[in-house]
Order: C-alpha cells, then sequence, then structure tokens
C-alpha cells in the first residue's frame, strides 16, 4: 500500500511540476525575446548615448568659447610675425590645456590649437612642429564654423591623419578670424558614455566609399565592431535617413543613431549592441521549478511512507486477529484505538458477538452498565450492587447465593449458565442453534477476566430474562 500511496503522488507532483517548468519556461523566453520590445530597449539605448555624447560635446564647446575670448589667445594671435604668433599661441594652449584637464577630469583633452580662418594651424601644445597643418580641408566644419563666428564641435574620424577626437572649436573674433580647437580623444569619451549609459559597448560609424567604419569605441566594443561589419546594408539606412536604426544581426540586437548635434549630422553615427533577450540568463530561470518538483518528491515519499504506515497497521492488526478468529480462538476481540478504523474494529467486535450468540460486555470497571437500561433492566442490574434498591429480591445478593455461586465447581456453573441462556433464549423465541457450548464458555472465561481486572475480585455470571432479552450481570465472590 505504501508504494501505491507513494506512486501515485509522485506521478502527479512530476507531471504537474514538469507541466510548470514547460509553461513558466517558455512564457519567459517569449516575454525576454519579444522583437518590438528588444527593439524599444536598443532604441532608447542609441538615443541615450547619443545624447550623452553631444551633451559632453556641446558642454566643452561652450567652455572653449568662453576661453576662446580670454586676453591670452587674443593676445597670441595680435603678435605681428609668425613666429611670434605661434609661440605665444603655444603657450597659450599649453595654459588652456591644463585648466581643461582640471575642468574635464573624467576624459580631459589631449589637443588645444588656434587655427586661422582657413582651418590652419598657428599654434599647439607641447610643439611647434605642427604650425601650418590644414585642418580645415579634411574637416570642412571647421572653417565653416568660424567663418560663420560660430562654436561647433564634430567627430574628426581619418585614418590618413590617425585621427580619432572629439572636437570642439570657438572663434576668437580677432580680425584675422582665428578660432581655438580644443579636441578629447575619442574612444576615452565613448568609454564615459558607454559607463553612464548602456553599460555595454559603443562605437562610432563614419561612412567610407561605398562602405562604412567603425572608426573609434569604448573598450568594449570589439563585438560592436563587428557586428556593424556584419550589418553595413541595414545601417547605411542611418546616414540616408538621418532616422535611428534597430534590427537583430546574429546574436544581438544592434542600434545606430545619427550625431545630428556634430558636425553636419550626415558623416557620423554612434552604434550599440545589446543581447537578444531582455534578461541575461532567462532560460535557466525557470529551473529552480524542477528543484522544488524534486523536493516535492522526497516529501510525498515521506508522506506516503508515514500515512501509509498509519492505514496499514490497524489493517494488518484486524486481519491477523481475524485469522486467530477462524483457526478457533473465537474470544479474539479487537481493541482498536484509531480515528478512522476504530469504529469498524467496534463493528467487527458486536458481528463477533452475534455470530458467537454473546451478548457484548457493557459493564463499567465499578461492574456497572455503561448503557442506559430499561425500567426491567436497571432492577437486575442493581442487583449486584447490595442494599442498592429496596426492590431488589433479598435472597438474589444473600450470603449464601454468593457463597454457593463461589462454591460451585466450574464445569458445573460453566454447564448451568449455558443451560439457563439457553433456555431464556427460546422462552423469548431466539434462536439458539447457532450458540455451541464451547464458544459460549470460551466468552464467559474472557469476560470473567475483564471485570475481575475491573473490580479488583473474581466474579462470576448469573443470567437474567426479561421481556427485553436476556443479560449476563456479573456477581463478586469474594
Amino acid at each position: 500500500m505504501r508504494q501505491k500511496i507513494i506512486a501515485v503522488h509522485a506521478i502527479i507532483v512530476l507531471i504537474l511540476g514538469v507541466l510548470a517548468f514547460v509553461i513558466v519556461r517558455q512564457s519567459l523566453i517569449a516575454a525576454a525575446t519579444s522583437a518590438p520590445l528588444l527593439s524599444e530597449r536598443a532604441k532608447r539605448d542609441v538615443q541615450g548615448a547619443s545624447a550623452r555624447l553631444q551633451v559632453d560635446a556641446l558642454r566643452m564647446a561652450q567652455w572653449a568659447a568662453s576661453r576662446a575670448t580670454e586676453p591670452g589667445p587674443r593676445d597670441a594671435v595680435s603678435r605681428a610675425t609668425d613666429t611670434a604668433r605661434g609661440d605665444a599661441a603655444m603657450a597659450a594652449c599649453d595654459a588652456i590645456l591644463v585648466s581643461a584637464k582640471k575642468e574635464f577630469p573624467s576624459s580631459p583633452p589631449t589637443l588645444v590649437m588656434i587655427v586661422d580662418k582657413a582651418g590652419k594651424v598657428t599654434g599647439r601644445n607641447g610643439t611647434p612642429l605642427s604650425r601650418g597643418d590644414d585642418y580645415g580641408t579634411p574637416y570642412p566644419g571647421l572653417k565653416e564654423a568660424l567663418a560663420k563666428g560660430q562654436s561647433g564641435a564634430d567627430v574628426w574620424v581619418s585614418k590618413e591623419r590617425s585621427d580619432q577626437l572629439l572636437a570642439v572649436y570657438a572663434p576668437i573674433r580677432d580680425e584675422r578670424g582665428h578660432g581655438l580647437v580644443i579636441g578629447m580623444p575619442l574612444n576615452d569619451e565613448l568609454a564615459q558614455v558607454a559607463e553612464a549609459t548602456t553599460g555595454r559597448g559603443v562605437a562610432v560609424i563614419v561612412a567610407e566609399g561605398d562602405g562604412l567604419r567603425a572608426a573609434a569605441g569604448s573598450s568594449s566594443s570589439e563585438e560592436v565592431k563587428a557586428t556593424v561589419e556584419r550589418s553595413q546594408g541595414d545601417l547605411k539606412s542611418v546616414f540616408k535617413s538621418g532616422q535611428v536604426f534597430t534590427g537583430p544581426a546574429g546574436e544581438v540586437f544592434v542600434a545606430a543613431a545619427p550625431l545630428d548635434g556634430l558636425g553636419d549630422g550626415h558623416h557620423a553615427a554612434l552604434a550599440t549592441i545589446s543581447p537578444r533577450t531582455l534578461v541575461p540568463g532567462v532560460e535557466t530561470m525557470a529551473f529552480p521549478i524542477l528543484g522544488v518538483t524534486a523536493l516535492g518528491l522526497i516529501l510525498v515519499g515521506f508522506a506516503g511512507w508515514f500515512l501509509g504506515g498509519y492505514i496499514l497497521a490497524p489493517i494488518t492488526e484486524l486481519e491477523e486477529g481475524l485469522l486467530l478468529v477462524l483457526n478457533g480462538q473465537t474470544d479474539k476481540r479487537f481493541e482498536l484505538d484509531h480515528a478512522e478504523l476504530g469504529g469498524l474494529a467496534y463493528r467487527i467486535n458486536q458481528l463477533l458477538n452475534q455470530l458467537m450468540g454473546i451478548e457484548e460486555d457493557t459493564t463499567d470497571e465499578q461492574g456497572r452498565s455503561s448503557m442506559a437500561p430499561t425500567a426491567a433492566d436497571f432492577k437486575e442490574a442493581m442487583a449486584v450492587d447490595p442494599g442498592s434498591s429496596p426492590d431488589i429480591p433479598a435472597d438474589a445478593l444473600s450470603a449464601a447465593s454468593i457463597s454457593a455461586l463461589a462454591s460451585e465447581a466450574a464445569d458445573a456453573y460453566y454447564a448451568r449458565i449455558y443451560g439457563e441462556y439457553i433456555a431464556a433464549k427460546k422462552v423469548l423465541g431466539e434462536g439458539t442453534d447457532h450458540i455451541t457450548e464451547a464458544a459460549f464458555v470460551s466468552r464467559i472465561q474472557g469476560m470473567e477476566q475483564d471485570a475481575a481486572q475491573k473490580q479488583g475480585r473474581p466474579v462470576r455470571y448469573q443470567v437474567r430474562s426479561s421481556s427485553e432479552g436476556v443479560t449476563l450481570l456479573a456477581v463478586p465472590i469474594a
């Protein structure tokens, strides 16, 4: 029985556990890999990173504009000769660089230079060697801004010049149209942007001929650059339409946004990638359900073992007791203290008493009836208690009667009360064919032992008959 209880409940727990695992796992995967949600997240990531980059550039451009109007740069470009202007410009650039590093410690500039209205270097920080270098031709946005007397920012990326800079510039507003240029390493700035926004790699992509190139990126941008190479056809739409692009690219989701605030907004864009799931490790999130299922199986085993024992033990006791009755132990009765099967044992005892033709002993520990007697039975029950009722015949409890009952030979005593019992039954018209003397005597002996234990002294029984039936009354004999 234990095995059946455990097996049935274990199968139920296993089916429910596996079904819950499959449903929850599929639901999590479906929710975490939703294409619209992934696209929206990628779009927010790239727009946030792009905005952060442009805000940093704007802040640097405003700072550069304020420094360009100071006496140092204006004095440097007012010198009479090219050499004097170059030396004074280099000194001014060195001073501005020191201030810039204090102002922007997270991504300090590395390049500060003063250029003329054509974009040629008048002087730069740290070296006189780059005087006369032309920055206006490769980066026409610089010349346009100076010609209009406006500040600006741009992404300077060039393989030939090995430039990877986030450049800002501001007019000095002198009669010759000079301007101040400050450049920050683009990789360092992108690392700051990635840390503050997506937490993943970002890269600047530029159009080169018919293709695209990832020109610069954060420290973790290698996968971004590889993704850009695989997705050039899709990412070209960013430069044509000026709109954000998002879409799947192998095992990741790629997004790109134009850098509208840097230069003309059509030659550079910012690209990011994100996993193709909203929740990392979503496929393993449902595995705790299997652990709970295993725990459920263990608990089912313990509960089934306990429940099986609780039911099986009394059933085994009943089975073994009935086998003893079948083998001739007709006085066998069951005293089973069990919430569920105790009533069954009581009914089996009643059945055995009826089959054996023996009345159930209903006396309590003092020899009194534990059942509510009728008026006729009440006097007979009181006959065993001397002096308790004036209606009891005097000879019923006389010392001579008790002495005679006590001195009667056992064989004669059992034969007599058997005969009296059968005779009384017949007078009442009850059948007695099924009541054998051996079974009757065995039952009487068992009742005497029980009554003697309750009262603490030997007892013998007397047969009493009334219109209500035949009863056996215990009489103390010592």
